[in-house]
């Protein structure tokens, strides 16, 4: 299993580095869900929506995850990127 270091790369365990990083990734995922069910979106709105997405799609894409759910990241990405097209 590859190493997850965080940004200051503190010494945490892997169910705490894993933690950190499901918790960041519900964020977009609330971001996200806040963004699509608005009717309009500004440039801004929609940058930021990009940035949710795309992050999330990373997160998606690592080997690491053990027993989280992903549904909620997968669904937001389902729901965002056909509004970037």
């Amino acid at each position: 299993m590859p190493e997850l270091a965080l940004p200051d790369s503190s010494p945490l365990t892997l169910a705490e580095r894993l933690s950190f990083y499901y918790t960041a990734s519900l964020e977009n995922v609330a971001s996200v869900n806040t963004l699509v069910a608005q009717e309009t979106r500004t440039e801004v709105e929609t940058n930021r929506l990009r940035r949710d997405v795309e992050h999330l799609e990373l997160m998606l894409a690592k080997d690491w995850w053990t027993d989280q759910d992903l549904a909620p990241l997968q669904a937001a990405v389902a729901a965002g990127r056909p509004l970037l097209s």
